[in-house]
């Protein structure tokens, strides 16, 4: 599936919208109009591969309160 971004018309908003929910959403998917949504995606992209690859390194709940604790 590819991501493309749009910049829409007031006037032709509502209509196009329409247009878009005709689609299933296996077809077309409105995500979110946030300009940060490549980079965190991106972003989470990275840390599940990580994750995947057994790379990453987890907290308990005790050593993350502690660290919480720290900071705050």
């Amino acid at each position: 599936m590819r991501t493309i971004q749009l910049k829409i018309n007031d006037k032709v908003y509502d209509k196009f919208i329409w247009l878009l929910s005709k689609f299933s959403k296996d077809e077309v998917e409105i995500v979110s109009d946030n300009v940060d949504y490549t980079a965190n995606r991106e972003y989470l992209q990275k840390e599940l591969d990580e994750i995947n690859e057994g790379k990453a390194t987890f907290l308990s709940q005790s050593e993350f309160e502690r660290r919480l604790d720290q900071i705050i």
